[in-house]
Order: structure tokens, then sequence, then C-alpha cells
């Protein structure tokens, strides 16, 4: 069949690869399945509810909940009557919710949780809009009541309007939290989406029909959204997770794949890392030699017979145990969202499941580029090749241009900004990077760049990606806005300096303390005079802060896709940063 429309794809499940496990999630200690008919003939039942309740085509219809099987099923009825979803971050804030609700102009919203459905009923105010569960809340209507209202005598008109819904009409408008300034409603269409899954089923070459993937992120970025389509699309079997509970799901699951932003690595790497404080003696020291092996390996390198035989000894002796503590078959990991650590890529590869970082935006549905699931073709530190159908070229001073079915219709009543964005077919990403063989390297975000008081440009996340190569940096922001000099926030790795600290003999106590050890201070220093040799004079980071706690999203410090919101960062910080330029 053609595949037009995202719901296509279900069908084209049904049709070349139908599975038991179309649809899973955990409850109590048992997964609950759905089949791949189940999950078409809910869809279905869904949508004619919807359409007894009065949704039309172009009605606007919120969603905040965590991943579930139902966020799928309502998010697939609707598309098939042609209403436009609008996801919310399950951590939104209420200010948030209320601009993004009454800006969307909502006719009906789906919670997942009684904080959520709490916190939309206060954020839709006089909003004369229902709220329904997607769980069992008290208080609150059912989802399930709206499958319960389905008319089977009205499949012949729910099957016309599904064939009436055309490849670019919006499907979905996903407001970006973005890291400055108020929300944008990006307009996604069916081919946006529909371009982005076919593009990376062909690119990633992901077996049809025989795999299972986790989803744990957020449903509401389109990162995991479009994923999930591209699991249907590829017939995998699709388990719903946490990021809490991703290690007992791995256990249970045995996944051949998911998605992840580098955070989650960097918490398996941190778990890595502290096994070795476990061990003594010669356990010990055979451990420490095989991690420092995986975090410098080159999977584009030939081995001699001797490096070939240390790497079977230390994947039969450390690896191996790795790839059994996420389930014994994880084949592959998609990573976006933000800069990888290189030294957690080479680990992953080092134990035979490759990483494939890329890059993208909900602009462009939203991959880019990719790295391919192979040895040969990945080149660690960048974000891969362009996607089949898609454009890539930089303007005059560095920006990176795309163009392509997966680039967005536009942002929803912002037609000066969709003007900005999209100039002459081209989308404008407002990042700056370079092409090395036709393999796409990001150096920095247009917007994000300052200027010294010596009049010369930095680069901020060129050297924050740099210095996150050390083992012991977790978190880093560049600061120096019209200063003499770069100076740096930095959120030390602690689990790695609980281990650098037993073997220097240093009595570990708080992070806080820790943050102002002497020897801490001089560790880090070192570091960043390593890494400063990379870069030219001016744009040396010549001093430095130690922060206690790491920044999240909770906090507002980061976006819920993990980059650093730099305003927030600098204002709780600001007392910090000038003690950096006191004596400058």
């Amino acid at each position: 069949m053609k595949l037009e429309r995202a719901f296509d794809i279900l069908k084209h499940q049904l049709e070349t690869h139908p599975r038991s496990d179309c649809l899973a999630a955990k409850s109590g200690k048992q997964w609950r399945m759905l089949s791949t008919e189940q999950v078409q003939d809910t869809v279905n039942r869904v949508s004619l509810g919807l359409l007894d309740l009065g949704i039309s085509r172009g009605d606007k219809v919120a969603i905040a909940a965590d991943n579930s099987i139902e966020w799928i099923l309502v998010d697939l009825a609707l598309q098939q009557v042609g209403a436009v979803s609008i996801p919310l971050y399950p951590t939104i804030t209420l200010d948030d919710a209320r601009y993004i609700l009454s800006h969307a102009e909502v006719k009906l919203a789906f919670a997942g949780t009684a904080a959520l459905q709490r916190k939309l009923h206060e954020a839709l105010g006089k909003l004369s809009c229902p709220i329904y569960g997607l769980a069992d809340l008290e208080g609150v209507p059912s989802w399930r009541e709206i499958a319960e209202r389905a008319d089977l005598a009205r499949m012949d008109e729910l099957s016309a309007l599904r064939d009436s819904i055309q490849p670019d009409d919006v499907y979905t408008i996903i407001y970006t939290s973005g890291t400055t300034g108020r929300s944008k409603g990006v307009m996604l269409s069916h081919r946006n989406v529909v371009s982005t899954v076919v593009a990376t089923a062909a690119f990633t070459g992901l077996p049809h029909g025989t795999c299972r993937a986790i989803s744990f992120l957020p449903l509401s970025h389109i990162f995991e959204r479009a994923g999930v389509f591209y699991y249907l699309y590829s017939g995998t079997g699709i388990y719903f997770s946490s990021v809490e509970c991703l290690s007992s799901a791995m256990a249970d699951v045995k996944p051949h794949t998911f998605s992840a932003v580098p955070r989650v690595l960097e918490k398996v790497h941190e778990k890595l890392v502290g096994k070795a404080r476990d061990l003594t003696g010669a356990k010990r020291r055979l451990y420490l030699w095989a991690l420092e092996r995986a975090e410098n390996f080159n999977p584009n390198a030939p081995r001699s017979p001797l490096e070939a035989l240390k790497h079977l000894l230390a994947d039969k002796l450390v690896y191996s145990k790795w790839r059994a503590a996420m389930g014994g078959e994880l084949q592959s990991i998609n990573v976006g969202s933000a800069a990888l650590q290189p030294r957690l890529a080479r680990m992953f590869w080092a134990a035979g499941i490759a990483v494939a970082e890329g890059y993208g935006m909900t602009e462009s549905s939203p991959v880019i580029s990719a790295n391919p699931f192979n040895a040969e073709g990945v080149r660690i530190g960048s974000v891969g090749l362009p996607l089949p159908g898609v454009e890539v070229r930089l303007a005059d001073d560095g920006e990176i241009l795309v163009r392509g079915d997966n680039v967005m219709v536009g942002y929803y009543k912002e037609p000066e900004l969709t003007a900005e964005a999209l100039q002459n077919g081209w989308l404008h990403t407002g990042d700056i990077g370079v092409i090395e063989h036709g393999y796409l390297r990001i150096t920095d975000r247009k917007k994000e760049m300052f200027k010294t008081s010596n009049g010369k440009y930095i680069a901020p996340q060129a050297l924050e990606n740099k210095l996150k190569e050390s083992a012991f940096i977790d978190q880093i922001m560049v600061v120096g806005d019209g200063q003499k000099y770069a100076a740096a926030l930095i959120v030390p790795l602690y689990e790695k300096l609980k281990e650098w600290c037993a073997e220097q003999g240093v009595a570990y106590t708080t992070d806080g303390e820790m943050a102002r050890h002497p020897k801490i201070v001089e560790l880090i220093d070192r570091e960043i005079k390593r890494f400063n040799r990379y870069f030219g004079s001016w744009e040396h980071i010549k001093k430095f802060s130690l922060l206690e706690k790491p920044w999240c999203v909770d906090a507002g410090e980061l976006a819920p896709t993990l980059k650093l919101r730099r305003k927030v960062i600098a204002e709780r910080c600001r007392s910090m940063i000038e003690s950096m330029y006191i004596h400058a």
C-alpha cells in the first residue's frame, strides 16, 4: 500500500508484519499487550467516539501524559478524524500550559495523571474544554468512555473522512519549549512525518518484523513520536517504559533497539564506572583496563591480531556482562537531542552495540542526518549523513540549511516567524556546522555565539562539547559575553570523582564539599588546560566555578530536550559568574 498519512503506517503493519505485541506496557508485574488488529480496532472505535463527541476536522486536542499505549491509541484516532493533536510535556509549567491551550484553542484534552488533570483544569480556566483521563482518574471520565460511544454504523462515514485526509494536512502542532522566549507551535503534516519514517527505515536497515523496542523518551517530543511510527512501519514490537524503570524493562523485554538522549547513556556510564568501586585486587584492575579500552575504542580502526585478542578477552570478561545487563540482545541505539560525548559512543561500540548519533529539530520532523549503524560508516563526533531525500547545505556564515519533505508547514499563527525560518524553500536551522567528507558536524548555535570585550567571537557549544569529553565533567556552560575572556560553570561527574578520590587517597565527603576541595579544583583545572589547546588563545577558558547539583528540567534550567536554558542558568548563577570576573 502507498503510505501518505501517518495513520497509514498502522495499516501497513497489519498488512505486512502484524504482531501480537504491537503495543505493550507493564501493568503490575505483567506486560499487557495489544496485537496489531486490536490496536486498529480500538483506534477505529475511539475515532467514532470522537465524532460522536463532535470533534471534527481541524479541531485541536491536547494530550498531556507520560508514554503509554493509550497515548498512541488516542493520537492515531485523532489523525483518522482530521483533528490536530497538541502534545504537552508532562513536566510543563502551569504558565506554559495556560499559554499553549489558549493559543491553540483546544476543544478537548487528555490527561495521564491526576496531577496533570489538575494542571490542565487550572490552565484551561474559563475555556470550555472537557478533560478525559488516559488512566483511571477519580472524577474524570475515561478515554474508554469515548471508545464506548462508537457507533459502528458510522464506519463508512469514518472511512470516507479518513480517505479525504491529504498528505499535506497538518496532523499535529508541537510547541517547542526552546531555550528562550515564548513557545512556538510547529505545524507538522502527515507528509512530514511519513517522509522521516520511510527515510529513517531505509537508512538504518532495521530488520522488519523481528525486533522489539523500548519507548521511554517523551512522546510529546517528535523524536520519540516519529520513532514509534518508525517501529510500527518496520513491524517492531513497542514496549512503553519510563527512564526510572528502564533497567528492569530491558531485563524483561530484551530489546533490540531504542532511542535515547545522551543523558541516558551518561547514567549507564556512571553505573559502569561506579561498579569498579565494588571490586578489589586483580578483578578491579581488569575491569578498569577494559573500561579504559572501551572509552578509547575506535570502531573504524583495523585491529592487529594482538589487539583483536585483547578485545576478545575484554569482551568475554567485561563487555558481555554489560550487554547482559541491558537484556542481552540490544543491537542499536538512536541518539539525538544534544551532543553525545564521544567516549560514551566508543564505549557502546566496544561492547558491540551500535550507537548512531543524529541531528534534527522539531521543525524537520525531526531527523536531518544520522550516523549509519555499521562500524565502517560511523563517524564518532559527527551527526552523520543527511537522510535520503533530505538536502543540507551551509549558508555563507556556516548556518545549516535544510530542504525536503520533512520540513514543517510553518509556525501556527506566526507568519512572520515562518517567513524568517523558511526562506526560498530552505529551513534555516539556527545551528552552525561544517561538512567533512559528507558528514555533518555541529559547531554551535548561531544565536548563542558571543563576543568578548576584545572583539573576538566565541562559539560556546564547541567548547562545551569538547570539554564534555573529559571523564570528570558532567555538564558545562561557557560564559563571557562582553568580558575579557571565557569562563565556565561546571558540574563535575561526581560518580567518576568518587573513584578518582579512592585512587588518590582523598576522603570523599559530600558533593558540595568536594566541589570546593583543592584537589578536585586542581584536577578540573588540569582537564580544562588539556582541552584548551584545541582552541585559539582567545577561546581559552581562564576561570571556572564548580556546582554542587546538576541542572535539570524540573528546575527550568534545561529545556525538555535537555538543552541548556542559558538565560535561566546565568541569572541563577549571576554572583558566581561575576566572581570569575571581579579582578579581570
